[in-house]
């Protein structure tokens, strides 16, 4: 293999760039960066334990019994949504169905979950539901299906129902974050913590020489972003340089989503320990500062709109705001997605069998429908006459009808062991059964671009000119339509 097909060569697909709405990068004059989860990536368990630990703390001094419960990091994942009304934890599908439910951490079956949700339709904007819109969402997540089945159990006090309890769970978590605790034992052990990406630095630097405008803005605070951003980016850099050199403007304490969406008060960080001033002259090259709006960003750069890209881990704080109010070109990182991607492909032969299966299954439902119709006509006296008598057709009946039946003892573990492809509980991010997921749907409106990782643009380069795959229909499919059965 030559150089030239060395280069010519792509990424993995767990590393590639996915695009809904076409974005050519040569267009783009800025791209500005969430930190968390974005930038620096936690190790998910680590950080997610310690936060359900700091709850676990809080709610054990309201005297809630508690002291055995456990973080659990497989029963909740991104995208699911809480109906604080009645306690469940529900995945739906692109149209606000729900596909599967929890109460608590019991599995509802499906008589059950039909009975609660046949006539009820997901609707974010309703205050009942709960979109977990980030990876930072599963400690919560997890203690509140935890403390459903207590609440349930009548076991804990001073709960004003389903809504209360989420309701406290983040006093609890926000009073951790505000007193900064969780955040100080990160900077104590960052390597307990932090997972280091070498390609992210370079990803940024390949920006920046091509003539954009790179920006940082987080919701931390100064201290804890300085540390992390040393930490995770310094090392990689070339000598000399550090990851301030790497922005144009920087804001921490953003306090997104309203950074998008109203005018804050700006101020300058004028001092490695975080001493602020007002900042009069509002944002200027090079500075730190905190706070302030996205209206403020754009009248710096002097640009808007689509020629700013925004890369965030939070769909609604980061992607769907920023989209909505501005039109900023969006990309959402989901880091689970890479793994899922290769869970996919290791589970490809089993699909492709499970495929075929369902195939010759489909083929069999219609001509047991097509046998059905005949011997009704044939039992009626109208329509074309059958050529078979009704004996022959209730004995091929019967034979159809056993062959589907042995067909589907065959399915059903390849179709469970696919539903478990990705998370063994709620299986893959963008799917809810065949359908997509009601995340798929927030990415497709809102996140022009989605991947797992800020340095898989790397592979791409700043002058990539992303391209949607045509929009697939239901017609589109090759072969026949697909057939209902009896």
């Amino acid at each position: 293999m030559s150089w030239l097909d060395v280069l010519q060569e792509g990424p993995p697909k767990s590393r590639d760039v996915f695009c809904n709405r076409t974005l050519n990068m040569r267009s783009l004059r800025a791209i500005g960066y969430d930190m968390d989860y974005t930038l620096v990536h936690y190790k998910v368990e680590e950080w997610e334990l310690r936060a359900y630990e700091y709850i676990k703390q809080g709610l054990l001094a309201d005297g809630w019994p508690i002291e055995h419960l456990a973080f659990e990091p497989n029963l909740v994942a991104r995208g699911l949504v809480i109906d604080t009304e009645l306690g469940n934890l529900v995945k739906a599908n692109r149209f606000g169905y729900v596909k599967r439910a929890f109460h608590g951490t019991r599995p509802l079956d499906f008589d059950a979950q039909r009975k609660i949700y046949s006539r009820v339709i997901v609707d974010l904007a309703e205050k009942r539901w709960n979109f977990l819109n980030t990876l930072f969402s599963l400690s919560e997540a997890c203690m509140y299906m935890q403390l459903v089945d207590l609440l349930d159990e009548g076991r804990l006090s001073g709960v004003m129902g389903y809504q209360g309890l989420l309701r406290r769970i983040h006093q609890v978590l926000d009073a951790a974050h505000m007193e900064g605790q969780l955040k100080a034992e990160i900077m104590a052990d960052p390597e307990r913590f932090v997972s280091p990406d070498p390609e992210t630095p370079l990803t940024l630097m390949d920006q920046r020489a091509s003539g954009k405008k790179l920006m940082l803005i987080t919701n931390s605070e100064w201290e804890y972003t300085r540390f992390m951003m040393r930490y995770a980016f310094d090392r990689y850099l070339p000598e000399g340089k550090s990851w301030r050199d790497l922005f144009d403007v920087v804001i921490v304490g953003a306090r997104k989503p309203d950074f998008f969406l109203s005018r804050g008060s700006l101020f300058e960080v004028v001092s490695e320990e975080g001493l602020l001033r007002p900042a009069v002259r509002g944002i200027t090259e090079g500075g730190i500062f905190l706070g302030g709006s996205a209206s403020q960003v754009e009248s710096h750069l002097k640009l808007s709109g689509e020629e700013i890209l925004y890369v965030g881990d939070h769909m609604w704080g980061d992607v769907h705001v920023s989209k909505s109010a501005l039109r900023w070109r969006t990309a959402l990182i989901l880091r689970e997605l890479e793994g899922e991607i290769r869970a996919v492909e290791d589970y490809a032969l089993q699909q492709k069998r499970l495929d075929a299966l369902m195939a010759e299954k489909q083929k069999l439902e219609h001509l047991y429908c097509q046998l059905r119709l005949q011997l009704q006509r044939k039992r009626g006296g109208y329509g074309p006459r059958p050529v078979a008598s009704g004996g022959e057709l209730d004995r091929e009946l019967e034979s159809v009808r056993n062959r589907v039946t042995t067909l589907d003892e065959v399915i059903a573990p390849l179709a469970q062991a696919a539903g478990e492809v990705g998370h063994k509980v709620w299986g893959q991010l963008m799917r809810a059964g065949n359908d997509k997921s009601h995340l798929a749907r927030q990415v497709e409106n809102y996140a022009d671009i989605y991947t797992s990782r800020v340095s898989n643009l790397l592979y791409r380069t700043p002058y990539a000119y992303l391209r949607s795959m045509k929009g697939s229909l239901p017609h589109d499919a090759p072969g026949s339509p697909s057939m209902a059965g009896a």
